[in-house]
């Protein structure tokens, strides 16, 4: 059964899973962190991008502390792909950036060079989101990549992670 909130409702509702997922987390019940962020992706994903956008990069943060580099890169291009402003899509690129360079610290950038169909069947519709995330498996499985994208911050990402000079903002 789906229950039908109304706009105040399903914002309040919203507002109390955030509550209730941070409270989870800080007890290191990841689980239920990750239950209650689903359900505020479920509810906000048409009616409130940007909490749908933070939902999703939450659970990428969680993701990481569990290591799973891929479903935390998969959460974070999942926020950037229905992003509701070129602020917030900028905003995703940085924190995506930021979720890249801990994964390569980690040595694990690997993790992301199988699997990734999910991901790319997600951005198939955003020809640039697309073409990164095929050259993010590139890089990770050690191939040449010499993509470039029209937004500066993609670029970036990929000489970080390539191993060239690259502005880290």
């Amino acid at each position: 059964m789906v229950v039908k909130y109304e706009p105040q409702e399903r914002h309040e509702r919203i507002m109390r899973l955030f509550q209730e997922a941070l409270r989870a987390e800080n007890l290191r019940d990841l689980e239920g962190a990750k239950r209650k962020l689903d359900e505020i992706m479920e509810l906000a994903r048409e009616e409130e991008p940007a909490l749908y956008f933070e939902a999703c990069f939450r659970l990428a943060e969680i993701f990481i502390q569990e290591d799973n580099y891929r479903g935390a890169v998969k959460c974070a291009i999942r926020g950037i792909h229905r992003a509701s402003s070129e602020g917030l899509y900028k905003l995703g690129i940085k924190r995506l950036g930021d979720i890249l360079f801990i994964i390569k610290g980690e040595g694990r950038l690997g993790d992301l060079a199988e699997d990734m169909d999910v991901t790319l069947d997600l951005v198939k519709d955003d020809e640039e989101l697309h073409r990164f995330v095929r050259a993010l498996i590139k890089v990770a499985r050690g191939e040449e990549v010499e993509e470039r994208f029209s937004v500066e911050e993609l670029n970036d990402i990929m000489n970080i992670l390539k191993g060239e000079n690259g502005r880290r903002a």
